[in-house]
């Protein structure tokens, strides 16, 4: 989770001022409270997340060790292939994450029917990887969501009007589960070249090859 900080300093005349940071890491930011507090100088530390909660500095020590045991830094790589002659898709995923400060990584795709173009397989495809997070019971933290659709990511953001009523459907259902699940989505637009992992496993769906595995990682 990242979160600001606003630290209320006390100077030694008294003079108060509240200082605020930029968005870190939680881990980071109490490392920063506690070597504030060793100067004696501040009249209070307060951390806020991305939803405007507010926490003090024990409120976040228990919650930061509360999810070293659940899935966290997590990263989703999400695309699609479309077959235009019979109008399916095939969806890939991999996904990224830490628990009890162990790598994993999950790689898996699927064939879907009745898919109306590739922006829309796209869209499914992320759709699916949400899908996996709420397995995980992932909540409550920042995701990163990479892809090469420049559309998907683009519409998304908000930078891209949406104008087909499809793909409205598909964002809406998207946003709406993320916020259900408390999840902060980063999405970041790749080339093609960096995700070759879950185009493959969208290729292998549309050959009828099915994937659905998990893998504890070597660290590095």
């Amino acid at each position: 989770m990242y979160v600001t900080m606003e630290i209320a300093y006390l100077s030694p005349k008294g003079i108060r001022s509240t200082f605020f940071s930029d968005e870190i890491d939680a881990e980071m930011a109490l490392e920063i409270a506690t070597d504030f507090e060793k100067w004696n100088r501040t009249d209070s530390i307060v951390f806020v997340d991305f939803q405007g909660n507010r926490w003090d500095k024990k409120e976040l020590v228990a919650y930061t060790e509360e999810m070293v045991t659940e899935p966290n830094h997590i990263t989703v790589f999400f695309d699609a292939g479309f077959d235009l002659a019979t109008n399916r898709a095939g969806l890939g995923c991999a996904i990224y994450y830490t628990q009890n400060n162990k790598p994993y990584r999950i790689r898996k795709n699927l064939l879907v029917n009745k898919m109306t173009s590739n922006n829309e397989a796209e869209y499914v495809a992320l759709v699916e990887g949400i899908k996996i997070l709420e397995d995980l019971h992932v909540h409550h933290q920042p995701v990163e969501f990479k892809g090469d659709s420049k559309v998907v990511i683009n519409q998304l953001l908000g930078e891209w009007p949406c104008m087909e009523e499809t793909l409205n459907h598909w964002a809406d259902r998207i946003e709406e589960k993320l916020e259900t699940m408390g999840i902060d989505p980063l999405y970041q637009d790749i080339p093609r070249k960096d995700n070759r992992e879950a185009h493959q496993l969208a290729a292998k769906a549309l050959e009828n090859v099915e994937i659905n595995s998990q893998l504890q990682l070597k660290k590095v």
